[in-house]
């Protein structure tokens, strides 16, 4: 919990449903195996970086994924659409916000996680992660193996798009399927932008300095 503890004393981790979440989903649950030793995830996990999951991709900086989360601003009963989802980690999170841990009755206000990664065994691996937590089962989180620049038009739109992979600019497809008064945060390039949905077309755009990410692979 240290590296939590600091989150919050540094102010990254402000909001309570997010707190709580970080504490609650273990990052060393979503760390690989099969690429650091067994007896080292726990401390690895602790570290306040960017750590590998194979196949050229990175589970993302804890830093880094409390400011984008504190940006969306993830509430109980939202629809998000979690782009490059990698290990699962962001999932799991914000398959717990929106769910409380999946104990919202009934399931219809219990929110979803549409996670989606191009590459099959990363889909796989995450899912499998997030899975430890019941959310999958449970239907609070669906993992979809698929080109996530396009968005996911079955399950549009969404209240929040969050992407964990840098793009060059930011899909057409997120902004068509985002809900109005929606957010969208993602990397481009080496900033971090956030977009507030005003209207049909309209969008309010925050740029974030100074951050860096595997790129998104379409």
């Amino acid at each position: 919990m240290a590296l939590i503890d600091d989150l919050i004393k540094n102010g990254w981790l402000k909001t309570p449903r997010i707190i709580k979440a970080f504490k609650e989903i273990k990052r060393a649950d979503f760390l690989s195996a099969s690429v650091f030793k067994r007896e080292d995830i726990e401390s690895l996990a602790e570290l306040n970086e960017a750590l590998p999951i194979g196949y050229g991709q990175t589970i993302s900086q804890p830093l880094v994924v409390a400011f984008m989360l504190e940006q969306l601003n993830p509430k109980q009963g939202d629809k998000i659409l979690d782009v490059g989802s990698g290990s699962g980690w962001t999932t799991a999170l914000l398959a717990h916000i929106v769910s409380q841990n999946g104990n919202v009755k009934p399931q219809s206000e219990r929110g979803k996680v549409i996670a989606i990664e191009l590459i099959p065994e990363l889909k796989e691996f995450g899912e499998r992660n997030v899975a430890k937590y019941n959310f999958v089962e449970k239907g609070i989180a669906e993992f979809i193996c698929g080109d996530g620049s396009k968005g996911y038009e079955k399950e549009a739109p969404f209240d929040n798009i969050l992407a964990s992979a840098s793009a060059q600019e930011i899909p057409q497809a997120w902004k068509d399927q985002l809900k109005i008064g929606g957010r969208i945060v993602t990397p481009v390039k080496s900033s971090i932008f956030v977009l507030t949905k005003k209207g049909e077309g309209d969008f309010e755009e925050q740029e974030h300095y100074g951050f860096a990410f595997v790129p998104l692979i379409t």
